[in-house]
């Protein structure tokens, strides 16, 4: 069974960087017909779905978030980040990572980590 928890800083000003990790257990990142991603839920909204990395170091972005974000792995840890730079009080949201598998096609999500931007 694949589990995810997510860990955050919490509390980020604005202007600054705030940066998610995903701790994987129960399944390699470097597995065959994964791919990790990155989700969030802003209040009072819907799930916006920001960045994915897969199992090769393939990556791909929300095309109105582009710009500010980046997605990167550590493979010697078995954990995916997530660097969202410039933030503003808008990118207050829970931030939950997700693994798909590919092959049974099945979602595994982590119970998301809150991040409140504010001064």
């Amino acid at each position: 069974q694949v589990q995810l928890q997510e860990s955050g800083p919490g509390l980020v000003k604005p202007s600054q960087t705030l940066s998610p990790t995903c701790i994987v257990s129960g399944c390699a990142i470097v597995e065959k017909n994964y791919y990790w991603t990155w989700i969030r839920q802003s209040p009072g909204k819907g799930l916006e779905w920001l960045a994915a990395i897969t199992y090769e170091g393939n990556s791909f972005y929300s095309p109105s978030l582009k710009s500010r974000m980046s997605i990167s792995r550590d493979t010697s840890k078995n954990q995916f980040s997530l660097q969202l730079n410039a933030v503003t009080p808008e990118d207050t949201a829970v931030y939950y990572c997700r693994a798909t598998d590919l092959d049974v096609r099945a979602d595994y999500w982590g119970q998301g980590t809150q991040v409140t931007v504010s001064s």
